[in-house]
């Protein structure tokens, strides 16, 4: 194995006198930082005006990494207008969702349909590649950077209308039947009616409260498509000069406005920027960096951001304590990460990032207890060299996420606003991890054939073939597990015109009428699994499905919570309510456990397992210790832990201190 993962981070050094960069790169060596990404917003400064380039600056930049031995992953630095740009093209200024053309200022500030915006960036993205293609520092193209963002303006109002004439084949007969129009007088009868949801047309109380999902659900469909369109632009521009330099974009993991699976085919590799909310479980980012694994059939990804330290754009900002840095770190490697990269390598001396996290601080200092931690950290990736380099997850389970279901399920009015998309996903994406199953999460679209179990928790919006081919799933003897608000509308939010879970009622065995929808104060006991469940409860007539847990009260009581449903050689599990995380745990594991799925570690529930398979057919075990107290394991196979060299014997004590981290390359067969 040669090689070893790409470890540094977000480099401005624009932003500094060039005696800076000298110590820079100093403790750049010292802590084991190979790779910078760069530019990501030095359009002002390369393109002072529209006439007027300027690379010396940047030309000094990758002279300086290359000869320091350092790979630069160069960004196009297009994500944020100069002010000259926004000034003299008004219209590259975004419109918000109350219909105010905004002004200079921020980042994302672009509007994506604006001819002026799309020139002069993918303008950019030509001249870079041209310059740059060939030089020895680069690594890779980072395109723009964290794209997001809506505008309502009237170039997209064109751009939306020409988007829905291609996507219903210029049929207004079609739109109007897909939007179900024929409710509160909205037929249309020609094109130029057609407007953006917004506040000033279908929505109220935010971009959440709309009359017509359907409308605002194909803008939600637009959006990710006219910001991919931009992506596309660049790209195509970066490939006229360079044809091999692998091109991405920066990623955010579970972000609600953008389809990322839409964008997944365009990208040479998936990265994304990993900040969880505040006190999340482990499960939280893991889900994920599975997510993004997933996005390109389980090819790895990179880790382009994390801080090393703190972020600043929230109103607490704690610290990460000792040890959680190399955790979260070998945590993204054990889910496939093949590069860790953090934001930033020294901090801002102004403006609202200065107190965001950083390798090198204000002072510039090598004595501090980040600077140590990364440090250390650089030395352990050097030790484990590329050894997970191009490994896979060999998973099993799969669960399916979709941006669709997510949107769909949170503007609809009722059964319940207080149900959101990814809390439920992320419990049963928790109980699957926490049993010790490795897990894939993939789109609607995805190959079924290698799992025995799908989870398809929330799935509201069933597309395509999807049900025959869960249904084939179970056939062959596998297992699919769906949830309340599952089955409820097709691709164009419209309720089926069958019996609740719609397509997915034959494999379930399960028939729905009524949904009971309450405040998160009232529980119903579920006494067959020890658990409680709130917000919804739907109430379930069996049609060949036999009940595992029942409701403890109301007048549905008695009646199904949980069922079962043998369907060929496998079986359908239907969870017709939000059962509590006990709850979910207990179903979960006894669906993991009919396939012998249960981990050798899931007694541990501070243990967090992950599997990656090397291309040379190694197995890699990592185990990630999230306790503040050791943790005492048997081990279940003889193995060689990569980042200490000592080896372990099948059946002898293994202990993980605490926030602890072990990578086995196993050597007795599990």
């Amino acid at each position: 194995m040669t090689g070893k993962i790409p470890y540094g981070g977000d480099y401005n050094p624009e932003q500094w006198p060039e005696d800076v960069w000298d110590e820079d790169h100093r403790l750049f060596t010292r802590a084991g930082i190979d790779t910078l990404t760069v530019g990501v917003f030095s359009w002002s400064l390369t393109q002072p005006a529209e006439e007027s380039h300027d690379f010396t600056l940047l030309d000094r930049i990758l002279d300086r990494a290359a000869a320091e031995g350092r790979r630069v992953c160069l960004a196009t630095g297009t994500a944020a207008l100069p002010p000259w740009l926004a000034k003299k093209y008004p219209d590259t200024n975004r419109t918000d969702f109350e219909g105010r053309r905004h002004r200079h200022g921020q980042r994302h500030n672009f509007c994506p349909s604006s001819p002026a915006y799309r020139r002069l960036a993918t303008a950019m993205a030509a001249r870079l590649a041209e310059r740059y293609a060939d030089h020895p520092a680069l690594l890779a193209w980072h395109i723009n950077n964290e794209y997001g963002g809506v505008c309502y303006c009237e170039l997209c109002a064109d751009a939306f209308r020409d988007w829905l004439r291609d996507r219903y084949g210029q049929s207004l007969d079609a739109l109007n039947d897909a939007w179900w129009t024929t409710f509160w007088s909205h037929r249309y009868t020609d094109w130029d009616e057609i407007e953006p949801p917004n506040a000033l047309t279908e929505h109220w109380r935010g971009p959440d409260h709309t009359a017509f999902q359907a409308i605002t659900l194909d803008y939600f469909r637009f959006t990710t498509d006219a910001l991919l369109g931009c992506f596309l632009a660049e790209k195509e521009a970066i490939r006229r000069y360079d044809r091999e330099t692998p091109v991405t974009t920066n990623f955010m993991g579970m972000f609600r406005p953008l389809d990322y699976h839409r964008w997944a085919p365009h990208l040479d590799f998936a990265s994304w920027d990993s900040y969880p909310p505040l006190d999340a479980p482990p499960t939280w980012p893991a889900l994920a960096h599975d997510l993004m694994r997933g996005l390109k059939d389980g090819a790895p990804f990179w880790l382009m951001e994390q801080t090393p330290s703190t972020t600043a754009c929230r109103d607490v900002n704690p610290l990460r304590r000792p040890g959680e840095l190399r955790l979260a770190t070998f945590q993204a490697v054990a889910h496939g990460a093949d590069a860790a990269l953090y934001f930033q390598m020294r901090a801002s001396r102004g403006a609202c990032e200065k107190y965001h996290g950083a390798v090198i601080g204000h002072a510039g200092r090598d004595d501090t207890r980040v600077f140590r931690e990364v440090a250390a950290l650089g030395r352990e990736l050097e030790t484990l060299g590329g050894a997970t380099l191009g490994a896979r997850t060999p998973a099993r389970t799969a669960l399916l996420f979709d941006w669709d279901s997510w949107w769909a399920l949170e503007i609809s009015d009722g059964p319940s606003r207080l149900v959101k998309y990814q809390e439920v996903v992320h419990a049963y994406y928790r109980a699957a991890r926490a049993a010790g199953a490795d897990v894939d999460v993939v789109p609607q679209t995805a190959d079924l054939t290698a799992y025995d179990v799908i989870l398809a928790p929330a799935l509201f919006m069933v597309k395509g073939d999807l049900a025959a081919r869960l249904e084939a799933v179970a056939a062959r003897g596998g297992t699919v597990l769906a949830t309340f608000l599952s089955g409820r509308v097709d691709a164009h939010d419209r309720a089926f015109r069958a019996d609740v879970p719609g397509p997915l009622a034959p494999l379930m065995g399960v028939r729905v009428d009524e949904c009971d929808s309450r405040p998160p104060e009232v529980v119903q006991p579920i006494t067959e699994l020890g658990s409680e469940a709130r917000l919804v409860f739907e109430i379930v007539q069996p049609r060949g499905a036999e009940p595992v847990a029942t409701y403890g009260s109301d007048f549905y009581a008695g009646t199904p919570a949980v069922t079962r449903n043998a369907f060929g050689r496998g079986a359908g599990w239907y969870v017709a309510t939000a059962l509590d995380q006990p709850g979910v745990d207990a179903v979960v594991r006894r669906v993991l456990a009919r396939h012998d799925l249960i981990g050798p570690y899931a007694g541990h529930p501070a243990v967090e397992t992950a599997t990656r398979t090397a291309p040379d057919g190694t197995r890699l075990l990592f185990l990630l210790n999230h306790a503040a107290a050791p943790a005492h394991l048997t081990a279940h196979a003889t193995a060689e832990d990569l980042l200490t060299g000592k080896r372990v014997e099948e059946g002898e004590p293994l202990s993980l201190e605490p926030l602890g981290v072990a990578v086995l390359r196993l050597l007795s067969r599990w």
